[in-house]
């Protein structure tokens, strides 16, 4: 891992309330699907990989299962355990997931949550394999930003202010991709040769904010809270310009979210 990807993996912990209050979560229908494509039975247990404040362990959590979780961000960790406290079966462990002692055989599912590209995959598959047991599975999701009709041309537009004022976050000039084009995962995890086949599924999805609550949520991106004070301020505050006087105060961003499932071999 670069040691800049090892840096701005712990940004989130900087924020980490305001990560519990903003960060989108996961649909209903994705949870139904994980149990059931996982086949993992009522007693089962798991173990989610970077959990964060919990928003995706608590549908889990819900239905009774043990759950161990693994967050490397300390205040993250104390937000999650907070929101956990109320189910005695999960366990919110502070460690990075590369320093955890695996208990070998010991989980019917593993689960990670836009967190499991943060690892370096040499090292990430082969632990998460000795974990489960042998007809566990691993099911790795992420919320991707695509293009909504809805958002009237804002995330085209808003190109040119990043250009401008915060160049360094413009990865390319492209706006947001069409839920066709998201790059799949499939292969990824079958070259691995530890799993079997890859169950794909995905949610596409809208979500809407006004000017406050969307610089809520860039203010829990890696990227944007690297950014210098000067630089962030300039940026944010001629974003806000953009949505309260162009957009009518409010904006709509599109999600598509991908889910893969595998056994292990």
């Amino acid at each position: 891992m670069t040691d800049e990807k090892s840096h701005l993996r712990t940004t989130f912990n900087q924020v980490a309330l305001l990560y519990d209050q903003i960060r989108p979560g996961y649909p209903e229908a994705l949870f139904d699907d994980v149990v059931s494509l996982s086949e993992i039975t009522p007693d089962g247990r798991i173990l989610e990989i970077g959990c964060g404040t919990g928003q995706a362990t608590v549908p889990f959590a819900r239905q009774g299962y043990r759950i161990l979780c693994i967050e490397l961000g300390e205040n993250l960790t104390k937000v999650a355990q907070k929101n956990l406290a109320v189910y005695p079966q999960v366990e919110v462990c502070n460690i990075a997931f590369e320093d955890w002692i695996i208990e070998e055989n010991a989980f019917d599912l593993v689960i990670s949550a836009t967190a499991f590209h943060w690892l370096d995959p040499s090292i990430a598959y082969k632990k998460t394999a000795q974990a489960l047991t042998s007809s566990g599975a691993i099911a790795l999701f992420w919320n991707e930003h695509v293009h909504s009709d809805a958002s009237n041309g804002f995330f085209e537009e808003v190109q040119e202010l990043y250009q401008s004022l915060a160049p360094q976050l413009v990865k390319d000039d492209e706006p947001p991709l069409r839920e066709q084009k998201v790059p799949n995962k499939t292969n990824e995890i079958q070259q691995t040769n530890l799993f079997a086949e890859v169950v794909y599924r995905s949610y596409r999805w809208d979500a809407t904010y006004n000017s406050a609550s969307y610089l809520n949520l860039l203010n829990t991106y890696s990227g944007h809270l690297n950014l210098d004070q000067i630089t962030k301020a300039r940026f944010f505050h001629a974003l806000a310009e953009l949505i309260n006087t162009k957009f009518n105060g409010q904006i709509t961003k599109g999600y598509l979210t991908t889910l893969y499932v595998a056994h292990l071999l």
